[in-house]
This record gives C-alpha cells, structure tokens and sequence, in this order.
C-alpha cells in the first residue's frame, strides 16, 4: 500500500508494528508507576497527594501521535489503531478524576479497571499489528 501522506514507507513502514507494540508496553509499565505514585500520595496526603504521573501522560500521547502516523502508513490498520489510543487516553483522564475522588472520600485508592481493560484490547491489537507475518501464511491458506 502506498503512504497517504508523509511517511517514508521504505524506512519505517515494515517496524512501526514493533514500535507501536512497544510503546504499548512501555504505556503498560508507566500505568503501574503512575498507579503506584496515586496511591503513595493519597496514602501521605489525601487528595492532594494524588497528581498526574508526567512520564505516563507523555506515553499516553505518544501513543496517541504514533497512531496517527501509522495511519499515513497503513489506513485501515493506523485508523483503527488511533481508535484504540484515543479511547485508552480519555480513559486515563476519567481514571485519574476516579483516584481524585476516592482520596477525597477517605476510600482505599482502587485500580484502573477500565484503563487496564482498554490497555489490554491496545496491547491485544498491537500484538496483531505487530505479529500478523507469523500466521500470515495458515490465514491465506483459509481465507
């Protein structure tokens, strides 16, 4: 397929499956950092304690701008894969107002049930995305 827009599709087209793959992981990891921190802080300090975790914010919208830029390269796969980012971004901030209002009524700090389920669906498609050149040949064999 052709790129759409500006992405040199010789030099990174063939690897963006593997970065997105990555940065999926990389966003998992800093997701359990940044839920760690939520929880120290309102353990020590309540409310105020809580604050946004800046590495995970930085990883969710890299997430979000690779999948844009995937979709220069691959249309159907980039678009959908932006869908993914943007609901999993929109579900950390609803996530974070959680934590905020847990601390504020002096409940124990919970876990981002949502935000890991929207994680694993992105992680779920990265790994399609990523290692769909594994089954390809068993998938034309059927289809």
């Amino acid at each position: 397929m052709t790129p759409l827009l500006l992405a040199p599709e010789p030099a990174i087209a063939p690897f963006m499956g593997f970065v997105l793959f990555g940065l999926v992981l990389v966003n998992l990891a800093t997701r359990h950092l940044a839920h760690r921190s939520y929880v120290e802080g309102a353990e020590e300090d309540g409310e105020d304690g809580i604050e946004r975790n800046r590495i995970h914010e930085l990883s969710n919208v890299v997430l979000v701008l690779a999948g844009f830029y995937y979709a220069t390269i691959d249309m159907y796969l980039g678009v959908l894969f932006s869908v993914f980012a943007v609901g999993l971004f929109v579900t950390d901030f609803f996530e974070f107002e959680t934590r905020r209002v847990e601390a504020r009524n002096d409940r124990p700090i919970g876990r981002p049930r949502a935000a890991i389920a929207a994680s694993v669906i992105l992680l779920l498609y990265a790994t399609y995305v990523a290692f769909f050149f594994l089954v390809r040949p068993y998938w034309n064999a059927i289809v």
